[in-house]
């Protein structure tokens, strides 16, 4: 996994090599059947993801922490007829500003907010997951969780997601590797735009990752996939 995620993350780095010119404001170019396929591949870049285990925070805990995740796009070709300024490349990076709080009984909630470099595009997101199982020295954590997300600065689309998974995870000292699966339920509804129509689809998600925990500082490395689309994902952030 690290051997694909560092170079994907460069290109975020970059921001405008890998997202040059993705302002979308050329939705009238779609057909509906192109329409299916550019919300499969925001729907992989901008639905909810996790990037932390399973694990609760505990109710006074946080999590904050900088992330960028770089989705390598299936279908650029057909994105690139809805956009103006330059051409679509095949990885869209969408850095974000995250922040996980626990709660009692087990329950975190979390708050996402990204924006793809030199783009019309961004968006808010939100989870709320409970850790039925909390986990123990013996024992791995089990939680359920339950997402959203929302497109924000494009106007010719109104764009959200919604995602409910359940993910287990184990720590072993500083290392707590993790996993899930899950369903993600996207909705694209074109707007002033009479050829097209709403179009809403649901998409398997699955997805692992690592988190290295060095006391304050905490590093996570994820893996996804929704549908056939995947992202790479790097967190940066510290854990209280």
């Amino acid at each position: 996994m690290t051997r694909k995620l560092l170079p994907l993350l460069l290109l975020a780095g970059a921001g405008s090599a890998a997202a040059s010119g993705l302002t979308i404001n050329n939705v009238q170019n779609l057909s509906q059947s192109d329409l299916r396929l550019v919300d499969e591949d925001l729907g992989a870049a901008l639905s909810y993801k996790p990037l932390i285990p399973a694990a609760p925070l505990g109710v006074t805990g946080f999590d904050v922490g900088l992330a960028v995740t770089a989705t390598s796009l299936k279908n650029s070709a057909v994105v690139q007829k809805a956009v103006t300024g330059g051409t679509v490349a095949s990885t869209l990076p969408v850095p974000t500003v995250r922040l996980d709080k626990g709660l009692p009984f087990d329950i975190d909630i979390g708050l996402a907010y990204g924006k793809a470099p030199n783009s019309n595009i961004s968006y808010f997101g939100g989870e709320v997951r409970w850790a039925f199982l909390p986990g123990d020295i013996a024992l791995p954590a089990v939680a359920v969780r339950a997402a959203a997300t929302q497109l924000n600065g494009v106007d010719q689309l109104k764009f959200s997601t919604q995602s409910i998974d359940v993910s287990v995870s184990k720590g072993f000292t500083i290392v707590t590797p993790y996993g899930g699966v899950g369903e993600v339920w996207i909705h694209g509804t074109p707007q002033g735009v009479p050829t097209l129509t709403k179009d809403s689809f649901v998409k398997t998600k699955v997805f692992g990752g690592v988190d290295f925990n060095f006391g304050l500082v905490n590093l996570v490395l994820e893996a996804d996939a929704v549908g056939n689309v995947p992202s790479y994902g790097l967190k940066v952030g510290f854990r209280f």
